[in-house]
């Protein structure tokens, strides 16, 4: 028995994950804030501390929603339908809202130990990473490859790790680049942009595709 999601479902989560990843949601913007207001180890600390929010996301995912999935086909196409339909309304709100700016006020430099735990509560409240294990997650897991709770697992953990890529990544860039970062409107308007149109197909795509362990 397959205990695990096999390689090319692990592909396509990756894919799936990295385009949600990218979206500057809130998680992404404490980083980037705090890379442009204090510099490169602000950055990297709150990192960390998004990681493990995202840590305790996968947990409750682990025992919750393999709980679900297992016992309740309606329960669970009632929150992929859910999941879906707000991902599709985040998208279209961000599509029709202004940006009002990158990192608002400046933000008072803080210590390292306080950013990194600001990064932990920021993500366990972060609907984007709660939406994402509800509505998007479940459709790569499948009861008959294995137990469910070791999918969800593995699944949530390598979400983790490909985070901690993407927002190292922009923890980089935005330390490198704090003054051009702090000034630029242009920028904020293509985050808009690219944030909508990939929250809405992230939805259409949760609300009518398939589980590809079921291929």
């Amino acid at each position: 028995m397959v205990l695990m999601p096999d390689t090319s479902t692990l592909f396509v989560f990756a894919l799936a994950a990295l385009a949600l990843i990218v979206i500057p949601g809130p998680a992404v913007l404490y980083v980037i804030t705090r890379s442009i207001d204090q510099g490169r180890a602000a950055g990297f600390v709150s990192v960390l501390g998004i990681a493990v929010g995202g840590l305790v996301h996968v947990a409750a995912a682990t025992l919750g929603l393999s709980a679900l999935l297992a016992t309740s086909a309606v329960a669970f196409q009632a929150v992929k339908y859910l999941g879906a339909a707000y991902l599709i309304y985040l998208g279209i709100r961000r599509l029709l809202t202004r940006d009002e700016g990158m990192t608002g006020d400046p933000i008072e430099p803080k210590p390292l130990g306080r950013i990194f735990g600001q990064g932990i509560v920021v993500n366990i409240l972060n609907p984007k990473t709660a939406l994402f294990f509800l509505a998007f997650l479940p459709q790569f897991a499948d009861p008959a490859t294995g137990p469910l709770s070791l999918q969800i697992a593995v699944l949530g953990v390598l979400f983790v790790v490909i985070a901690i890529v993407s927002d190292g990544t922009y923890a980089l860039i935005a330390s490198s680049m704090r003054r051009v970062l702090r000034d630029s409107k242009r920028f904020g308007e293509i985050r808009r942009y690219i944030a909508g149109t990939i929250f809405v197909s992230l939805g259409v795509a949760a609300a009518f595709g398939h589980a590809q362990t079921t291929d």
